[in-house]
């Protein structure tokens, strides 16, 4: 359904947009045993099952609880084994988490009473800002896309038997004759230029408010960085060489025993990475991906570079200089399509660089949306004039320098959960998020 940024939804587009969503949930996770579902298959993430609860917990309170009883009730709102901040992941594995079927009944019945009460006038005084413009519905399909890439996250570290995963048909395009090679670098000239957004459809708090933001020129990685290149910083000794590395990068280098990124294997013939079920040696053209901000910043500084800011990200992505204009998306304000973009889940790996022209910022910048999350060298805080709405645990108590700004979405994010204003973040060391990187220079 191709909706817009800020379009009304009807109850006949909220069933089907929050059909759409449940049948991608559960294409995900058919391949999977029971047993699957409830193994912790790696300490920094959910058993799968728990995930599934938390989804159909999320929408039982906020197309239930909120727009039909209270829609003023404390924080995030979310109660027992699925309440995130009380239960971290760590220890959702000793939680008596449902069965199966027991999940499936749940998520059924919470569905089944929101389907029926979409064409109830909201009467709950209060739920009006929730409602407007379709925000609440928009709130909860984005938690559960991104809780898609989060199950994805894990089937990538599972144990055991690898993930049969169920990938599209087909093939990502190659490299568009005209595409820059990589690593070529666009100018990206100075302004004052509009960061984030006023929308209030579809934006989190952390997005907004727009403002402006004064950038001096600077140069920007085309592309993000390849496999190719980044197999060059590994032969010139870029995992040894402490001079390339912060004080806590080189320190958790060495903690985590880093000489690569994850999912590589190095083989008598070459390089292998392991995407689910699937060991194939490594592509040159496509991005990086699975490694650190540590990492990337090791990288920019032996290309002689650095990692762009979020607010030169941004910019490069969604400002056209020419016409002093923001953009949803870099190639426009259309929505997301596989012609623009390569996300959506199901190709399982980065598309080669250079293949998307449709996708083409106004600057020239290559495949922002899509492909590889792309970190920043900015930390995690809130724009001036920032508004807590609706709830502070989504954004505000992450806010502080512990956490690092990543941008653009990948392979395995859903359409309706990046845009050019989306902010993700994580920890440094983060290495499961299905992360590269470009780098910058300053002009």
């Amino acid at each position: 359904m191709d909706l817009h940024i800020g379009d009304a939804l009807s109850p006949g587009q909220v069933a089907d947009l929050l059909t759409e969503a449940r049948s991608r949930t559960l294409l995900l996770v058919a391949p999977l045993s029971e047993e699957d579902l409830r193994l912790p298959h790696s300490p920094l993430m959910s058993p799968i099952v728990w995930d599934l609860g938390h989804i159909a917990h999320f929408e039982e309170v906020w197309l239930l609880e909120r727009l039909e009883s209270d829609p003023e009730l404390d924080g995030e709102g979310l109660r027992g084994m699925y309440d995130p901040f009380r239960n971290p992941r760590s220890v959702r594995s000793d939680l008596p988490l449902p069965s199966l079927p027991e999940c499936q009944e749940y998520l059924g019945g919470v569905r089944r009473a929101v389907l029926e009460g979409l064409d109830r006038p909201a009467s709950v005084p209060g739920s009006e800002r929730l409602l407007a413009e379709g925000f609440v519905y928009r709130l909860v399909l984005q938690h559960e896309y991104q809780h898609n890439e989060t199950i994805l996250q894990t089937l990538q570290l599972k144990g055991g038997e690898p993930y049969p995963a169920p990938r599209a048909v087909g093939e990502p395009p190659g490299p568009d004759p005209d595409a820059p090679e990589p690593g070529t670098m666009i100018r990206v000239p100075g302004d004052r230029v509009i960061h984030g957004t006023d929308d209030r459809s579809t934006a989190y708090d952390n997005e907004r408010p727009r403002h402006e933001v004064e950038l001096s020129p600077f140069w920007l990685d085309a592309h993000p960085v390849t496999n190719a290149e980044y197999l060059e910083f590994m032969a010139d000794g870029g995992y040894r060489r402490r001079e390339l590395w912060s004080g806590a990068g080189w320190a958790s280098r060495g903690e985590m025993e880093l000489e690569h990124p994850a999912y590589w294997t190095e083989t008598g013939t070459g390089w292998e990475v392991r995407r689910m079920d699937r060991t194939t040696p490594v592509s040159l053209d496509e991005p990086v991906c699975h490694v650190g901000y540590w990492e990337a910043e090791a990288y920019a500084r032996w290309a002689e570079k650095r990692l762009p800011t979020e607010f030169e990200w941004e910019a490069a992505a969604t400002w056209d200089f020419d016409e002093g204009a923001k953009q949803r998306y870099p190639w426009g304000d259309e929505a997301p399509t596989p012609r623009r973009a390569n996300l959506d889940a199901l190709l399982f790996h980065p598309a080669p660089v250079g293949g998307y022209p449709l996708g083409v910022s106004p600057v020239g910048a290559w495949g922002m949306i899509g492909d590889v999350w792309e970190w920043t060298s900015s930390t995690f805080h809130g724009y001036p004039g920032y508004e807590t709405f609706p709830y502070p645990e989504y954004s505000e108590v992450f806010f502080g320098d512990e956490y690092y700004v990543l941008r653009g979405g990948s392979w395995a994010t859903r359409p309706g959960a990046i845009r050019g204003t989306f902010r993700n973040w994580d920890y440094p060391v983060r290495r499961q998020i299905f992360s590269g990187f470009r780098c910058a220079r300053d002009a």
